[in-house]
């Protein structure tokens, strides 16, 4: 149905969490784009750093379906949605952008997604979509990238085993 472009995070045994995640997207989705993993601090929430990147799948499910089957998967890791919405997590996937989609709800979807915004969402996604436009500022994510605050700051790269 569309391409899909995702936010994967975790600060609760990163490592695993986010080694399983990649499998089980390869695994439903065949083929995934994976940005390199970056370690950043946490935001919103005094937490311990977390491991970010980005993924790009092609979908056949609609971005409803998707984001339902993303949520299987985190809980599916132990994310615990009981607690503060900023709060330390086993894994955290979102949708980011789907294709050229304008759309809010229902519940928390968002498209293109509000974090987009943050550093630890928009390296990972220009590094391997630079030219892909953002539908709301019709800018690519690597011109985003360049205007963004944190552009200059250093990042670190984490292997992910």
């Amino acid at each position: 149905m569309g391409k899909a472009y995702l936010s994967l995070g975790s600060n609760v045994e990163p490592e695993r969490h986010l080694r399983a995640a990649v499998a089980a997207l390869r695994e439903r989705f065949g083929d995934v784009l994976l940005s390199p993993v970056y370690r950043t601090r946490s935001v919103g929430f005094d937490g311990t750093d977390f491991l970010n990147s980005a993924a790009v799948i092609d979908s056949d499910l609609d971005p409803l379906a998707l984001n339902a089957w993303l949520h299987a998967l985190e809980d599916a890791h132990g994310r615990d949605r009981s607690g503060p919405r900023f709060s330390d997590r086993t894994l955290d996937i979102d949708i980011v952008l789907y294709d050229d989609r304008v759309m809010q709800g229902p519940g928390n979807l968002r498209l293109p997604r509000d974090e987009l915004k943050h550093a630890f969402v928009l390296l990972p996604l220009a590094e391997i979509a630079p030219d892909m436009v953002d539908p709301r500022s019709g800018r690519t994510l690597a011109a985003l990238w360049r205007e963004h605050p944190d552009h200059d700051t250093p990042s670190h790269v984490v292997p992910l085993p």
